[in-house]
């Protein structure tokens, strides 16, 4: 009904031209093949209503059409189409036959290829086969090479070729791993890699270790060869220069009639230098093996770890070179001690100088230098402390000798020793010292040895031997004949003769200072007068202050001294002829020898007036004198004249001495005499005397003033010797005469009588004859006529007795 109502209401004609022709371009799209149908159907149904159905008679229409064509066409071509069919039924038989054929051959083919095939598999497998040997061969090429390199560094590192063995884990590393890092024993072999070099770095620095422990225990040899070395050397030099030194008219030195050449001659040095030169020159590297540090320090370069490693090795050598300065605390009792202990010392350096050498940077000359000073400077302390208890001059000259060797050794290694030098100095002061204590002794020695007696020679040949020993010339000795007798005691020669070893002794420490003879000379000369001033001036005065010195040994110490004092000139040549510096030089030191042997002498000579002293009190406390004797004995007392006879003897001794010596000795001997017996008499003790006894004490005085008026001792002037005696005789005078009005009457004036008598001595004893006289008295009182004669006395003494106490009451208000 649509349908008609649509037939019903014609559409206007250019409404149908315009649908003809969208459903013409829609149909047009439809045939072609290539456009999606969805667009072009959609915009049919999106068209106006009515429009699928007109569509629809355009889609027949056009169907129609074309079955229309299709019909023409196979009308056209049906003749042919039915020949064809003909002719294919004509074939169709041909073609079953030669379908079987086909199938029969193809079978045959088939069976024919089958083996084919087989073979074509197997050489397939096998080309298969051989690209893979040919990619295994190819990839174990790349490998083998760093098998190889890895099995060398495990022999590297059996072998200890460390060093190599790094290279070889570079090139393992930078070369060869990297072409064949994709394989799994590469990966664990580059992982093992860093674990080897550690394990380098800690055996390298194992053997370090062994090393510097090595060198420890190995120092003393190499320093023991090195300062034997140096001493040879030393030893060949001096050798030459004495050698060239034959034609001198006078050697430098002279001992004992002989140059020094260190107790060797010189052809017994030259032999000695022959053979040692015949022997293999040992160095550090012929005793020590020192590729340890070579090798760790090549290491320790290609780890890239230097520094620690020199910080290290630096470090560790300052541990052992504190080590090494430490002494031992005996050390100073042996030569064998100090020489261990340089020995050490020269190794350690010989060895740091070695690597300064050897190695570039390990040490620098900057680290060796501070080394070397810290070293210098506990070495200086050590010596001075251990070289002050040295007490033996032969251990400390021993100890010289090895520090010149020392510092000459290290010199030629290029460290500076001038402070072992000025050190020697010092160690030279305490030489001295050590031998002027061991002189000491020696002098002490010829004083208790000696008799203290003139020298005996019974013929010129024991003269000679004097006098070879002792410059004496005394023309009045020369002349007399044999047997005579030398005024000094057989100590002289000796004291002369040790003189000269102290300063041969001395000399030898001055060997080898770099000193010029000048320099010498000064210390002989400084060393020499300490000998004399101090060594031997000492001994002298303990020897002079000895209790069993006596006034003849003291005379012969006088004379002693005497002749050694004129030595002293002689003394001064023989250092002169050692040293070849003239005495005239402005800084030449003088021998004090003159005051020292005068200083000697006024000891002695004031010891022999303190011992007659000493001697005259032995003799006085021998007195017993009965003082309340009523008349004396008409003689000298006992003790007085052994007295004056030993007096006699002892200044007959003294013909030898001075003639000053010898009067000063009797003049204080009288002096003393008669201030002790005037003390006698006024002994506090000594209550009363009688005038008996003042006539007893008044002969001793007179045995006393005629031994003085004897002239025991030539060159005194008229009675000079008596005046010693002079206040004694005035005393006893103004006592035996009873003189008083005299005395009080010329009291003060020059032309006195008893100008010597003091009132204080005349009131104390005239005080003691007074109780003397009252207790005579007493005794005497059944006598009357004496009682007034006795009262008469005793009033004059009263008298007496005051005016005497106004004079010295006025005597203490002067004063």
């Amino acid at each position: 009904m649509e349908s008609k109502a649509m037939k019903a209401l014609p559409d206007p004609p250019e409404e149908d031209d315009r649908e003809e022709k969208v459903y013409g371009n829609v149909l047009a799209e439809l045939e072609s093949v290539d456009l999606p149908l969805g667009t072009t159907l959609r915009s049919v149904y999106d068209d106006q209503p009515n429009a699928h159905k007109r569509f629809m008679e355009k889609l027949d229409a056009r169907i129609r059409n074309h079955d229309r064509e299709i019909e023409k066409m196979c009308n056209f071509h049906h003749q042919g189409f039915v020949d064809a069919i003909t002719e294919l039924l004509k074939v169709r038989a041909d073609a079953e036959k030669l379908m079987g054929q086909v199938t029969d051959t193809n079978q045959r083919l088939q069976e024919a290829g089958r083996e084919v095939t087989a073979q074509t598999e197997e050489v397939i497998r096998c080309r298969l086969q051989q690209r893979n040997m040919a990619t295994t061969v190819e990839k174990l090429q790349l490998c083998i090479p760093v098998l190889e390199m890895y099995s060398k560094l495990k022999e590297q590192l059996e072998s200890k070729r460390y060093y190599a063995a790094l290279k070889t884990m570079e090139q393992l590393e930078n070369v060869y791993i990297p072409r064949v890092s994709k394989y799994r024993f590469c990966q664990i072999m580059a992982e093992t890699l860093p674990k080897l070099r550690e394990e380098i770095k800690e055996i390298s620095m194992s053997d370090l270790k062994d090393f510097l422990e090595s060198i420890r225990k190995h120092s003393d040899k190499i320093g023991e060869t090195a300062m034997r070395q140096a001493q040879q050397h030393r030893t060949f030099i001096s050798a030459m220069q004495k050698q060239a030194s034959l034609g001198c008219t006078k050697p430098l030195y002279s001992l004992n009639g002989r140059t020094p050449t260190q107790h060797n001659g010189l052809h017994r040095e030259e032999g000695a230098e022959e053979e040692e030169s015949e022997e293999q020159v040992l160095t550090a590297q012929d005793l020590v093996d020192f590729s340890p540090v070579y090798r760790c320090l090549h290491i320790y370069t290609v780890l890239g770890d230097r520094d620690s490693f020199e910080n290290y090795y630096r470090k560790q050598r300052k541990k052992q070179a504190r080590l090494v300065l430490q002494p031992q605390s005996n050390m100073h009792e042996t030569v064998e001690g100090y020489r261990k202990y340089f020995n050490q010392i020269v190794g350690f350096f010989v060895v740091e100088d070695h690597i300064l050498h050897a190695t570039q940077g390990l040490v620098t000359r900057a680290f060796t230098d501070e080394l070397w000073n810290m070293a210098l400077s506990k070495i200086i302390a050590v010596l001075r402390t251990h070289s002050s208890y040295c007490s033996d001059p032969d251990l400390v000259l021993e100890l010289k000798n090895m520090i010149v060797i020392f510092a000459d050794t290290l010199q030629g290694y290029g460290f500076t020793v001038n402070r072992l030098f000025d050190l020697l100095f010092e160690i030279r002061d305490q030489y001295n010292e050590t031998l002027l204590k061991k002189w000491a002794l020696v002098f002490r020695e010829i004083f208790e040895q000696d008799n203290y007696s003139p020298i005996p020679v019974e013929t010129e040949e024991e003269y000679k031997s004097v006098i070879s020993r002792f410059p004496f010339h005394e023309a009045e000795i020369e002349k007399q004949p044999f047997p005579k007798k030398l005024p000094m005691s057989q100590s002289v020669p000796q004291i002369y003769t040790q003189v000269k070893e102290f300063i041969y002794a001395s000399l030898k420490f001055s060997e080898s200072l770099h000193r010029s003879s000048t320099e010498i000379d000064d210390m002989l000369r400084k060393s020499t007068n300490l000998l004399l001033t101090r060594t031997l001036s000492g001994c002298l005065q303990n020897l002079i202050k000895k209790p069993h010195i006596g006034l003849t040994e003291l005379v012969q110490i006088i004379i002693n001294t005497t002749h050694l004092e004129q030595a002293c000139r002689y003394l001064e040549d023989f250092i002169t002829n050692i040293t070849n510096v003239s005495p005239e030089t402005i800084h030449t030191t003088r021998l004090y020898g003159l005051a020292t042997f005068k200083d000697a002498r006024h000891a002695a000579e004031g010891e022999i007036y303190t011992k007659l002293n000493q001697k005259i009190d032995e003799f006085i406390q021998l007195a017993d004198y009965e003082w309340g004797m009523s008349e004396s004995d008409g003689r000298a007392s006992g003790y007085l004249m052994d007295l004056i006879n030993f007096l006699r003897s002892t200044f007959q001794v003294f013909t030898h001495l001075p003639g000053k010596v010898a009067q000063t000795a009797c003049m204080s001997a009288c002096k003393h005499l008669a201030s002790s017996l005037l003390q006698m008499l006024l002994d506090p003790d000594l209550k009363q005397i009688s005038l008996g006894a003042i006539q007893q004490f008044n002969l001793d005085v007179i045995q006393c003033e005629l031994f003085a008026s004897s002239e025991p001792v030539p060159g005194f002037q008229g009675d000079t010797l008596q005046l010693a005696f002079i206040d004694l005789r005035q005393l006893l005078d103004l006592f035996m005469v009873w003189d008083w009005s005299t005395y009080l009457a010329d009291y003060g004036q020059p032309t006195s009588k008893y100008l010597r008598v003091n009132p204080s001595t005349a009131l104390a004893l005239l005080e003691k004859v007074n109780r003397g006289m009252k207790d005579t008295s007493k005794k005497n009182n059944i006598f009357s006529q004496f009682r007034k004669n006795d009262r008469d006395k005793q009033k004059l003494i009263e008298t007496v007795v005051k005016q005497l106490r106004s004079l010295v009451n006025g005597m203490s208000q002067h004063s």
